[in-house]
């Protein structure tokens, strides 16, 4: 079982940045794919981004690319998201993933227009 906690959602404005963060749990961290996906009110959960153990490797959903960034920190069990630009249709609450399977609580961002 892996423990993931996401932070750093907000309220910010349209056209403003933040930067989430994902800390697991695990000595395995460095082995997992690790994404982002966020879900709108009333709809399933969507993917945002995913990024390949080592890093290496990243893909993107089309409505995030150019603005979001993901990105890891394997001593640190950790995974961001950097968000630019951000738009009140990225209003949504975002979750961590790991390996697709373990998924966090969960971080609220908003977007005001």
């Amino acid at each position: 079982q892996v423990q993931v906690v996401e932070s750093g959602g907000g309220l910010v404005q349209a056209g403003d940045s933040l930067r989430l963060s994902c800390a697991a749990s695990g000595r395995s961290f460095r082995y997992y794919r690790m994404g982002w996906f966020r879900q709108f009110p009333g709809k399933e959960r969507e993917f945002v981004a995913a990024i390949s153990s080592s890093g290496g490797s990243t893909n993107y959903a089309d409505s995030v690319k150019g603005r979001f960034t993901i990105s890891r920190d394997n001593a640190k069990n950790t995974v961001y998201l950097q968000m630019n630009n951000l738009k009140p249709e990225d209003t949504a609450v975002y979750y961590c993933a790991a390996n697709d399977v373990w998924f966090g609580q969960g971080t609220q961002v908003t977007v005001s227009s």
